[in-house]
């Protein structure tokens, strides 16, 4: 897995060393709130998540990467593709930061050049995103990378043991480099 760059980020393979700050964040009810996880309990949750990520990277299903601040590599949080098809294209965005990282432009700079990497590296036409309706930091973040609402999926996928529905957002390959 190729490691990103941008002004102020770097955006690696996650690593067991990243488990600790990942389980702080992983912990974090805020954090969690719309994630398909419930907030971890140890570390050791931390290190198997971490494992099974890279597990699927290899298999070539899935690529998860550490959100590092170059200034002072320090671990922020995670993006990349939760699902991979190769055969059509296309591939499930996901991300997530710390809290005390929130509104200060890490997350649309993460997301934008992972977008990036997906279309000129990976060869994607299509880069999907589902978002629980209650979400608007998350529908904010994908509306002004142009993601397009598809629409409703009602109670599409459990999230902590309960069916939700959840927004799907789409960016083509085409809408990105003609913006």
């Amino acid at each position: 897995m190729e490691t990103l760059h941008t002004d102020r980020l770097m955006l690696r393979k996650m690593e067991l060393e990243d488990a600790e700050i990942l389980y702080y964040y992983w912990s974090d009810r805020d954090v969690t709130k719309y994630m398909n996880i419930s907030p971890f309990q140890n570390t050791d949750q931390a290190k198997a998540m971490i494992q099974m990520v890279n597990e699927l990277s290899l298999e070539g299903k899935a690529n998860r990467f550490s959100i590092v601040l170059t200034e002072t590599n320090e671990v922020i949080g995670t993006c990349g593709f939760n699902m991979i098809d190769n055969e059509n294209m296309r591939a499930e965005i996901g991300y997530d930061l710390g809290r005390s990282h929130w509104g200060k432009g890490f997350a649309s700079e993460a997301v934008r050049t992972l977008i990036h990497h997906g279309f000129t590296k990976m060869g994607l036409n299509r880069i999907e995103a589902k978002v629980e309706p209650e979400n608007a930091p998350s529908i904010k973040l994908l509306e002004h990378l142009s993601f397009q609402k598809e629409g409703l999926l009602r109670e599409y996928e459990k999230a902590k043991g309960v069916l939700i529905d959840v927004y799907m957002f789409s960016l083509l390959k085409k809408d990105w480099i003609n913006k």
